[in-house]
């Protein structure tokens, strides 16, 4: 390597001093007040307006609060079901719009995305109404406000998410695979099981696991899809802290950040391999 190539690529990855400075200041306005937050969570006094020593005793309270329990339970139920259901539903309709030419295919592709860019507040509102005005009535009252109908409102935003991942996926796929399959002698759902599914799993993979962390933290269509008595994780943080923030639901926060910090660690790793593959493909 010459000295003038050399110069050339230190100069290149060179970070000017502004930049770096930006740069810092721009990951303490994000992560300072999660640094501050968990800082206080090992508070011992009940408020966060001085510091009186160090506990373990709110991560204790915390396990031990059967409400909060009961409502984790729920926000982890509502999610898994949630992201199940939309698992099988997006990935089948990614292969449908990705392989497959039909009429109006590019309107039902907008339409499919849409949950990506309408504000939640719009979603919940829309929900509701359809509920109240058409599927409770319909149905003779068997509908009720509950887990089932946070279920249902969930897998429509959890739908796009995931399908919109495995699309991503499925267009940097050679569409070749799966023909050499069907003249071998394999069925189109043998083709589909054991040809094109596999080099999807990433993506899917990937996909539920966004879906699922955004069904876990969601507050509004939650709230506006739930019945009496029935309480996601958000709603009862929420129901909590409008008399003040206690050194329990910092303790919360605290391990639901890392939580969903870890599994967007995997979900990003899921896609980094992903793009490796496609790339050496």
């Amino acid at each position: 390597m010459t000295p003038s190539s050399q110069n050339f690529r230190s100069a290149q990855f060179r970070l000017p001093s502004w930049m770096a400075w930006f740069t810092l200041l721009m990951f303490g306005f994000m992560y300072l007040p999660i640094a501050v937050l968990a800082f206080y969570s090992f508070n011992d006094s009940r408020y966060s307006t001085g510091w009186k020593g160090f506990t373990w005793k709110w991560y204790e309270s915390f396990l031990n609060d059967s409400r909060i329990l009961t409502a984790l339970a729920n926000s982890i139920l509502v999610a898994g079901f949630a992201v199940a259901i939309a698992a099988v539903v997006g990935t089948l309709m990614a292969v449908g719009l990705a392989r497959y030419r039909f009429p109006g295919k590019q309107v039902y592709q907008s339409i499919a995305y849409l949950p990506l860019i309408i504000p939640d507040i719009s979603m919940a509102v829309a929900t509701l109404v359809f509920l109240a005005a058409v599927a409770i009535p319909f149905s003779g009252g068997l509908i009720q406000l509950g887990l089932g109908t946070i279920i249902a409102a969930h897998v429509v935003f959890c739908l796009s998410y995931i399908a919109i991942v495995v699309s991503t996926r499925i267009n940097a796929l050679n569409p070749h695979l799966e023909e050499a399959a069907l003249d071998l002698g394999a069925t189109p759902v043998q083709a589909f099981i054991q040809v094109l599914l596999p080099e999807l799993m990433p993506a899917i993979v990937s996909g539920c696991l966004l879906a699922f962390v955004l069904s876990l933290d969601d507050f509004l269509i939650s709230s506006f899809t739930t019945g009496g008595g029935v309480k996601t994780l958000p709603i009862e943080i929420f129901g909590r802290i409008r008399t003040g923030v206690k050194p329990d639901i910092n303790a919360l926060s605290v391990i639901l950040i890392t939580a969903t910090g870890f599994l967007f660690a995997v979900a990003e790793y899921l896609r980094y391999r992903t793009e490796q593959k496609r790339f050496k493909d």
